[in-house]
Order: C-alpha cells, then structure tokens, then sequence
C-alpha cells in the first residue's frame, strides 16, 4: 500500500519564516511588545508565551524520562498499547521504514513511549532528542506538536520555525490527543513529524481520524470486558481513588542529596533525601534482583560493615517512602524493591548504549552523588564516568566530544582534546583554543 504522505502540497505559512524567527528572538529577549510577534499565529505566540515564563531553555534537549527497562514495563500497561497496530496500519501502512514521516505516540505527560517510521528521519530527528522516553511537554521543550496539543486538548499543526526550542525548527508535526473515551481524561498524544508533508490539511485529518479510532476502539475493548465480567462497573468522572505511583526517579547526577520524584495520575511529589538514604536507594536501584543484608551494608558501610548497622537506617527510609509511596518500601530478605526505581544515572548509560550521544551528556550535570564515600556509590560512579568517557572517545561526533571536553570530565583529559584536535577540520577556529589547553596541560 502507498504511503500516505508520498504526496503532499506546502503549506503556505501565514507570516515568511524569516519574520517568525525573527519575532521568536524577539520574545525569547522578552521583547513581548515588539511588532511582529503580532504576525505570528495566535496559538503559537501563547504557547511560547507560556514556554518563556516557564523559563523553557530555547536550545536546550528533552530530559529522557525513561531507562529502557522501565519504558517497555510502562507501556506494556499502558491504554494505548493494544490500539499501536491500529495506529500503524492508519497513519503508517506500507513499509513505514521509508514512510517519510516519523509518527509519535506519547503519554498524558507529553513522554514519548513510541517512535515508528521512516529510518533516515529517525535517525536525524535523535539528536534533538525524538526519541522514546524523552518527555515532549511544553514545559521541556517549549511549543511542539505533542506538548501543545496536550496543553491545548485539541489537535494542532507546528511549521519548522513556531517551534520554541530552535533544535526543532527544521521539522514541522501535527499531533492530537487522545481522550478516554468515559472520563474525557487526556490518555496521551499521537503525533506524526517530518517536512512540509506532516502539517498538510490531509496530515490533520489523518491524525484526528486515528484518535477517533482509537478512542472507540479502547471504548469497545471496554464494553466488551465488561460483558465478559458483569459484576464490574465503570469508571465515573471524577471519581476519586487511590492513585498507584506510575513511575519514580532518583536524581543522583551532580547532588549529594538526591531528590526522589514519584509521579502518578493525579501529580507528581519530590522529596530531599539524607545522604545515607540516598546511597541505599541508589544501590537497591542499581541492585534491581535484590541483595543481602550483609552485601548491602557492605555497599554503604564498608567492608566488614555489620548489618546492625544498616537495620536502624533502613527502618528510618521505610518510614519516608511510606508516607511518599507504598510501593516504594524496601522489602527484605534479600532487599529490594517492589516497583522500577529509574535513576538519572542510568539513563544517561541507556542513552549512551542507544547512541544518543548529545542527548545524553546533556543529561549528564555532574557525577553521582559526588561527596559520597559509600563503596558501592563510588563504583556506580566510576562506572558511569567511565562508560561517559569511552564512548565520547570512541563514537561520538567531533561535536559532542568539544562539548564533554567542556564539562570537568573532559576539560584536562589530554586523550579527549587531542582527539578534538585531529577530528576539526585544518581550517577550524577552534583548532588555536584547543592547541592553547593541550599545551597548558602539558601536552
């Protein structure tokens, strides 16, 4: 079957796409009163808008909310999981690798869970960071499609230049939510990015007709579920219960007191831990089949460390994540948790093991819990540094290696800068700077 999207016209923007960049530079110095942001399309103006006084970077790259591992369980539950073949054979039937378009498919939250199409699209679109698990808000990247239209709760058309973020300029989306067909909560967004074909009228029909869909798809499964089970009953809007955690994060990158974020349906609650707390966190999320009491201690306490002296403290953590979370309890006998805790850490190790090399030392401020002297801390530490630099050494774009020679990693490591040097072009002017350090340091 031919692809949808193989013919297409351009569309003609309402304002040149000079004038647009123009006004963005405008209202990115917050110059709101200058006269051609006038120009610009009301929904856009107001969602960079509201990008600005979020304080959105104008550059800077989605955070990747999802380790591979927690990802696949996420989406393995989640409503739009059985309607993805639906998805596929509407907006991408054919062979999808050489579709032309990349088509999205995201959470309530904006976080990309799926990300399908053409491969040479793909492959450019990751380093801005379109990619599964990077969160696509408005309130991370700013005006694009997914965000917009979740912020929105309508479907929306975003050319090259209307995007916030300028990493994204050169590409143009459609996206619309997608609504529980009962309660009219907001399930998540699909999303179709690529050239002037993905903001065509056709593209807008295209995805709108898909949610329409999937929303009676999901609609059906649920009538049917029901007939099969009659005691149960349906969801009410509005009803309240208790809300189960569908995800948890321990930030550890660049803080010696790590923040747990824990987000379910109805919100998202962050907490500061201890320092102590921290490093048993951390090494039961890194310990992810569980460990030993004795094993633990030695992890956190040193070697010969007794476990009469992990107990009292791991009573004290029990009693913090219980008035977070439940689910996040340590059980024991070996430790472990009952629920994926994600780290910051390992995703920069999972964006690293994707090739997502930008992204990942953009996600990398600093390394894990920095001050800590716990054993098992430092090799976690060594570990991901050691993994940051081979790969910056061995696969990374002459780009993204003068930015890690740029972080304190990479700043006096003669290796890195040497290599820097024989990757630039003769004529570069970067070539002096780097001669300049290489020389200072030594070398």
């Amino acid at each position: 079957m031919a692809s949808p999207w193989s013919s297409s016209r351009d569309i003609s923007p309402e304002a040149s796409r000079l004038l647009i960049e123009r006004a963005h530079e405008e209202l990115v110095a917050g110059n709101f009163e200058d006269s051609r942001l006038q120009q610009v399309r009301p929904l856009v103006r107001a969602s960079w808008e509201r990008a600005w006084r979020s304080r959105v970077g104008a550059e800077g790259l989605p955070p990747l909310d999802f380790t591979r591992e927690a990802l696949e369980e996420y989406r393995r539950g989640h409503p739009l999981a059985g309607a993805m073949d639906l998805i596929r054979n509407l907006l991408l039937p054919g062979s999808a690798e050489d579709s032309g378009v990349i088509v999205a498919v995201g959470d309530h939250a904006g976080r990309l869970l799926w990300v399908e199409g053409d491969l040479r699209q793909r492959v450019l679109s990751g380093d801005m960071g379109f990619v599964e698990g990077a969160n696509w808000s408005e309130a991370s990247v700013g005006t694009a499609a997914p965000g917009t239209a979740i912020a929105l709760g309508e479907s929306v058309q975003i050319h090259q230049a209307e995007h916030y973020n300028r990493l994204v300029q050169p590409w143009s989306c459609t996206a619309a939510p997608v609504f529980d067909p009962e309660t009219r909560r907001i399930l998540g967004v699909i999303d179709v990015t690529g050239g002037s074909e993905a903001v065509t009228p056709q593209a807008r029909m295209l995805v709108d007709a898909t949610v329409r869909a999937v929303e009676a798809e999901l609609l059906v499964a649920r009538l049917r579920a029901r007939a099969e089970a009659p005691g149960t009953t349906a969801p009410r809007a509005g009803g309240r219960r208790h809300q189960e955690p569908e995800r948890a994060m321990l930030q550890v990158l660049g803080r010696d007191r790590a923040r747990l974020e824990v987000a379910a349906s109805d919100g998202e609650t962050v907490i500061e831990l201890s320092a102590r707390h921290a490093e048993i966190l951390l090494m039961l999320a890194v310990h992810r089949q569980g460990v030993s009491a004795e094993r633990l201690s030695e992890l956190v306490y040193g070697e010969d460390a007794s476990p009469d002296t992990l107990r009292p403290e791991m009573v004290r953590l029990r009693k913090v994540l219980e008035r977070l979370s439940p689910q996040l309890v340590p059980q024991s006998r070996p430790y472990r948790l009952a629920m994926p805790l994600e780290t910051d850490a390992q995703n920069v190790l999972s964006l690293l093991d994707r090739g997502a090399h930008r992204v990942a030392l953009s996600a990398y401020p600093g390394p894990v819990l920095p001050d800590s002297v716990a054993p098992g801390v430092e090799e976690f530490r060594q570990t991901v540094q050691a993994t940051l630099r081979e790969t910056m050494l061995t696969e990374a774009s002459v780009d993204v290696l003068l930015a890690y020679a740029d972080i304190p990693e990479g700043a006096e490591d003669l290796e890195v800068l040497r290599l820097c040097l024989e990757m630039l072009p003769a004529r570069s002017p970067k070539r002096a700077g780097l001669v300049s350090r290489i020389q200072r340091l030594g070398g």
